[in-house]
């Protein structure tokens, strides 16, 4: 999915100079990006040779998030190597641009970007949840689609698209923003078998748990025909398969996170929590929830680690690569223990975009300055897909989406909004959301201000999808 920057010049010269000053000013080390006046990528340059430019007017903003800018008077420029490298992540992806220069290589920008992988499975399934809700009401409502449910081949979730579409965006961009000609990536590939037990071997590995067992008979047998939860305190005979970690709450199928519970512990505990529902039990004095209060830290002590993001990160290891191959830079695959060796005989501190820098053969002799600070981005999406908000009852609450743009401003546009009087007097950056009465509501932060007119606004970075910190 590769994103044009063919923004136009005149949108960038709503940033004054002197914003332009305040955000190099912070931005100690990392680069700023260069375009010629044909925006052909030059090579990024020091802050500090930024702010000249901007001062003598021999450039313009082209772009706030990453800063970017364009050169009045000059179409091409020295070129020296640049190489951008990907540590794919299930929550957060590192990104490096790493300069092979004269005197060795250095990593001249860098970023976290965080996906919303979780955030779409929520909504999914919160919509799917309403429909159903819907039909078991006999109210107007969705069919079940369960005859057209086949999948193509190499099929992905939405949740694990989106962390693939997030590393296509960002290698498009950078590629259009400075002379990348090579790229390496970390595929990594968990052993979820090992992660899980890590003493398992030999044909115990080869055969798995389940050899000879069937899923209930293998739980019967492990569980010795009794209910984890209360000993068989409740005198219920009923078993069921109960997830130790909720479902609705991002529990998994595992083997490892299935228990044996009777039919009342099962219904009480219902979605909740362990530690919470231990919490609720202490509380009562009967028979049953003494029982059960001796036993849940038993359970709780043996805690199961999710793998949803070992899965995550397995599943889109290549399909992250032949992204990057389609872009026509020359891409190689290194493993992560290879960045790991990197990284510590070199003694850097971990973190996403560290590792990112010191992937691969080159990543071995990579010079990181102290005061490199990455630029924190997160995917926030394009709005909802929902056209209507729903009530808890699943009756409709809202009329149907709108244009999203008033008076020329966007939800999701981040703006610096400075407010001369009133109880939000102040100057303000962040997010927007945009109300058609003219009123807006700004995210700053972990604040959100609301009621600031249009008028008091100024665009500094149209809404892309992404925030950045």
């Amino acid at each position: 999915m590769s994103l044009s920057l063919n923004l136009s010049i005149t949108l960038s010269k709503r940033n004054l100079p002197a914003q332009a000053e305040n955000v190099l000013k912070g931005n100690l080390v990392q680069r700023v990006f260069v375009l010629s006046n044909t925006q052909q990528p030059l090579m990024p340059c020091h802050p500090a040779r930024a702010r000249e430019l901007l001062r003598q007017n021999k450039a313009a903003v082209f772009k706030r998030y990453p800063f970017t800018i364009v050169l009045h008077d000059r179409e091409t420029g020295y070129i020296q190597p640049i190489e951008v490298k990907l540590d794919p992540g299930s929550k957060t992806t590192g990104i490096a641009l790493n300069l092979h220069g004269k005197k060795g290589i250095k990593t001249v920008w860098a970023a976290n970007l965080s996906h919303r992988g979780h955030q779409i499975t929520e909504a999914i399934t919160a919509r799917s949840q309403q429909r159903r809700a819907r039909r078991s009401r006999n109210l107007r409502y969705r069919k079940p689609r369960f005859l057209n449910r086949a999948k193509p081949k190499g099929w992905f979730a939405p949740s694990i698209l989106s962390r693939v579409h997030n590393c296509e965006t960002w290698i498009y961009r950078l590629i259009k923003m400075a002379p990348v000609t090579l790229s390496a990536i970390e595929t990594v590939r968990f052993d979820m078998q090992l992660m899980e037990n890590p003493n398992i071997a030999g044909l115990e590995y080869q055969r798995g748990t389940l050899l000879g067992f069937e899923l209930r008979e293998y739980l019967l047998q492990r569980d010795n025909h009794t209910c984890q939860y209360c000993g068989g305190a409740s005198g219920d005979k009923i078993l069921n398969i109960d997830h130790k970690h909720p479902r609705a709450k991002g529990g998994s199928d595992r083997l490892a996170n299935l228990i044996l519970s009777c039919h009342s512990c099962n219904g009480d505990k219902n979605a909740t929590l362990i530690p919470d529902w231990l919490k609720q039990v202490k509380k009562s004095k009967s028979k049953l929830n003494i029982a059960r209060a001796k036993r849940l830290p038993g359970i709780i002590a043996n805690k199961v680690n999710a793998l949803r993001d070992a899965a995550a990160v397995n599943a889109t290891r290549y399909k992250i690569g032949d992204i990057v191959k389609a872009s026509g830079l020359p891409v190689t695959f290194w493993s992560g223990g290879r960045t790991k060796k990197n990284r510590t005989e070199q003694g850097y501190q971990k973190d996403h975009w560290i590792d990112a820098a010191c992937v691969g053969e080159s990543g071995e002799r990579v010079f990181i300055a102290k005061s490199l600070k990455p630029i924190l981005i997160s995917a926030t999406g394009h709005g909802s897909r929902q056209m209507c908000r729903v009530d808890k009852y699943g009756f409709q609450r809202t009329s149907a989406k709108k244009n999203s743009c008033v008076a020329g401003f966007s939800t999701g546009d981040i703006v610096k909004a400075v407010v001369p009087g009133g109880k939000n007097k102040g100057t303000y950056t962040g997010r927007i959301a945009v109300r058609a009465s003219g009123y807006f509501n700004l995210k700053s932060e972990n604040i959100v201000i609301q009621g600031i007119k249009h008028q008091h606004c100024q665009i500094l970075h149209e809404r892309d999808g992404y925030n950045y910190h």
